[in-house]
């Protein structure tokens, strides 16, 4: 996926290994389900009679009756969480907008201070688990801003609601199911069980399912605490899942580099890793100046084209991307943890007079790449390596930089 296209949604960013673009829903008080129309009373009851019919599949997958009855007392359709998931996705932001709010002074201020306050923590996580503690703190920066945002949906509620809904009933299911394993098992109680709309809990943000998957007693108290003020649990499990994600110590998770003239743009891509000397021959160095060191096997990402910064990425950009796929979330992880341990501003300007494409202008590029006899491998919205491939055979075909950047000019030019 392209980082220059991203969710308006970015506190809290996305949850952890979460659904990084939910559905299109309509609004909350006028559900269509079934070719009617349900009002949002209908949708308490249907809700509660959607409970009854998940008890025992609930109680099937483990859940004793009296966890199910405990989490579910109280439970109602949350609206608010219907119309924070019909909104996420409608609107896009370019990378540059994004990383002047995910690494913007203030939170480098703040990331400073946590390293601090947490230093023997921190250490001890980055010792215990391989992970820098600057690139734990800048998922927590990122996840919560420190703690300050762990969001206070309940998390059954807002599971159930959107299991509910029915547009990715299976998947939010599984995750309501996850959760009451949670509560069943006391690692959380049900009146701090709480999160965000999409139920990503805690100070780093993990769905149940990665919370089972991941989530470590580092304070050795019985309990995977991630909610409370404290954040020992909540930071070792980041740490954790990072290093079984396959974390490299020692390895950067990019850096940015200067691209020298007459560069080869189909070059550019996750899928060509070459060496540092293959990169070193071609004439690319730091964006300083100073020859690339030997980090192993490195790809060239270009988030906004030759008209923006280009970055060589690591094996640590993929564990990263375990956490959240969208390359400018990995860019904002990595460019924030390199701040807070005192590395420099991005030193490329951005092109700050171009805008992010729209769902339907992605959708109507790629069926006019198509007409025009280029392959996108269909036209569904979704801008791919054949989308990207297309647009860079355009951009040779009328004698423009082939970069494979989706821009609205390029739209402009098919039209």
């Amino acid at each position: 996926m392209r980082a220059a296209l991203l969710s308006l949604s970015l506190l809290p960013l996305p949850a952890l290994a979460g659904p990084s673009a939910l559905p299109h829903l309509g609004a909350p008080e006028q559900l269509a389900r079934g070719g009617g129309i349900v009002t949002e009373i209908g949708s308490q009851a249907g809700l509660r009679q959607w409970i009854e019919g998940f008890r025992p599949r609930a109680l099937a997958a483990g859940i004793s009756p009296d966890t199910f009855d405990r989490a579910f007392r109280g439970v109602r359709y949350n609206a608010d969480v219907i119309e924070k998931d019909r909104n996420q996705a409608e609107f896009t932001k370019t990378i540059w907008e994004y990383l002047d709010r995910a690494v913007s002074d203030k939170r480098i201020e703040n990331g400073k201070k946590a390293l601090r306050q947490h230093r023997r923590l921190l250490a001890r996580l980055e010792a215990t688990y391989g992970v820098p503690k600057e690139v734990i703190t800048a998922v927590w920066g990122l996840e919560s801003s420190y703690g300050d945002n762990r969001g206070d949906i309940p998390v059954i509620e807002a599971l159930a609601t959107l299991a509910y809904d029915g547009r990715r009933g299976r998947f939010f299911e599984a995750q309501l199911i996850d959760a009451l394993k949670i509560l069943q098992r006391g690692d959380a109680r049900p009146g701090n069980f709480t999160g965000s709309w999409a139920g990503a809990m805690g100070h780093t943000q993990f769905i149940p399912s990665s919370f089972h998957a991941f989530a470590v007693d580092f304070d050795g108290d019985g309990r995977r605490d991630i909610w409370s003020d404290d954040p020992t649990d909540a930071l070792a499990s980041t740490a954790a899942y990072l290093a079984k994600s396959g974390w490299q110590p020692g390895v950067p998770w990019g850096m940015e580099v200067a691209l020298p003239p007459g560069f080869d743009y189909g070059l550019e891509g996750k899928g060509n890793r070459l060496s540092s000397a293959d990169w070193a021959a071609m004439g690319v160095r730091r964006a300083d100046g100073q020859p690339l060191p030997d980090h192993g096997p490195a790809a060239l990402l270009m988030p906004a084209g030759a008209r923006g910064a280009a970055f060589l990425i690591y094996a640590n950009f993929r564990a990263i991307e375990r956490y959240n796929a969208a390359d400018a979330y990995v860019i904002a992880i990595g460019h924030l943890s390199d701040r807070l341990a005192g590395g420099d501003p991005i030193r490329a300007a951005w092109p700050r007079d171009d805008r992010a494409l729209t769902a339907a202008e992605n959708l109507e590029l790629q069926q006019r790449l198509t007409a025009a006899g280029f392959d996108t491998g269909g036209a569904d919205g979704k801008i791919g390596p054949k989308t990207l491939a297309a647009v860079r055979a355009f951009q040779r075909s009328i004698g423009m930089v082939p970069d494979g950047y989706p821009s609205l000019e390029i739209l402009k030019r098919l039209r």
